[in-house]
């Protein structure tokens, strides 16, 4: 068996390859390009591979790249990567023959290789989040511009067809009326592609049964099923709901030595979109009587904001065993009639 490690860069990555007794065969440097790879794996046979590399940005292609060659792929945590992140001498060689050293003392802290299917399907859910930030950007610039120009906006909402009526009459100074503009324009144009994307995500998860069990839960509307399953898509990784929360950055970190426990906040590390969308939804689910108690008893306690994270950590507890049991979610099941929530999703 050979254990190889990736050091993986857009332009170039470093490459080392160690044996089962754990003498380097070779560590150099080679362009980040299939057949560059391909030909070092080849001059490898016939020796079983095993290759580790760090997740990094665009670490797609290479995972896909080794899957069609058949080689047996790890990818490891960056965050938990201690060798990596903490040695005194750091450099892609160095780190290169880390993890080849890692995966061959079975010390890796491995990853989760999500297939093209489950990234393709991030890809559609996130897309439509940022493009809804990026108007909420822009609308947030033009209410700036109202409120120095000391406008009284009556309406709810100022993008509405009073709200618009509103800018139209608006008198301002002539860069400030070119900015507003601007922004009008640019937030009609993301309106377009926000509806496009919201109709792709639709055809998309049509027919999933996941997305009839996670339905009934209070606060989770069409778009946060289907954000939820593109984040989770194998709940089988998860072995216990506490697990799965605990990947998604909602629970409290802990320090704890003999008798005595600290907690913190939220760790807020893995999926950012997973988090973000169970706060939102959490913001309507307390409509639901139980969850409305539930929040309510933490926010005596804690105050309003910590109680939201808590029924959003309750929130991905429900959607753990809608996903995992085919009949869904025992307190929600389908048909229950429970709460659709669309807020923020919109």
């Amino acid at each position: 068996m050979v254990y190889t490690g990736v050091d993986l860069h857009r332009k170039r990555s470093q490459l080392a390859a160690m044996d089962e007794a754990g003498e380097l065969l070779f560590n150099r440097s080679i362009p980040s390009e299939s057949r560059a790879f391909l030909r070092v794996f080849g001059e490898l046979a016939p020796e079983p591979i095993e290759v580790a590399f760090e997740a990094t940005i665009g670490w797609g292609w290479f995972a896909d790249l080794l899957a069609d060659a058949g080689v047996e792929a790890h990818m490891a945590h960056p965050l938990a990567t201690r060798a990596i992140a903490t040695a005194r001498v750091k450099n892609d060689a160095v780190d290169a023959r880390t993890l080849a050293h890692l995966l061959r003392t079975h010390l890796l802290p491995e990853a989760w290789i999500a297939p093209l299917e489950v990234r393709e399907a991030r890809r559609l859910v996130r897309m439509r989040a940022g493009l809804v930030r990026m108007r909420s950007r822009l609308k947030c610039q033009i209410h700036a511009l109202v409120a120095e120009a000391g406008v009284a906006v009556s309406m709810t909402d100022l993008f509405g067809r009073g709200g618009r009526a509103l800018l139209a009459d608006l008198r301002l100074p002539t860069i400030s009326h070119g900015r507003l503009e601007a922004n009008l324009r640019l937030i009609d144009t993301l309106s377009t592609e926000v509806i496009a994307a919201q109709r792709e995500i639709a055809k998309h998860f049509r027919g999933d049964p996941r997305m009839q069990r996670l339905l009934p839960i209070p606060g989770i509307g069409p778009l946060g099923a289907a954000t939820v399953i593109a984040e989770v898509w194998d709940v089988g990784r998860f072995a216990t709901p506490e697990r799965l929360t605990s990947w998604a950055g909602l629970t409290p970190t802990e320090r704890s030595s003999a008798d005595h426990t600290r907690r913190g906040h939220i760790s807020k590390q893995g999926s950012r979109w997973l988090r973000w969308i169970l706060v939102e939804a959490a913001t309507n689910a307390v409509r639901d009587p139980a969850l409305g108690r539930f929040a309510a008893r933490i926010a005596r306690r804690r105050g309003v904001k910590i109680a939201r994270v808590a029924v959003a950590r309750r929130l991905l507890t429900l959607c753990y065993y809608a996903l995992r049991d085919p009949q869904g979610c025992a307190a929600y099941p389908p048909g229950s009639g429970a709460l659709v929530d669309t807020h923020g999703l919109t």
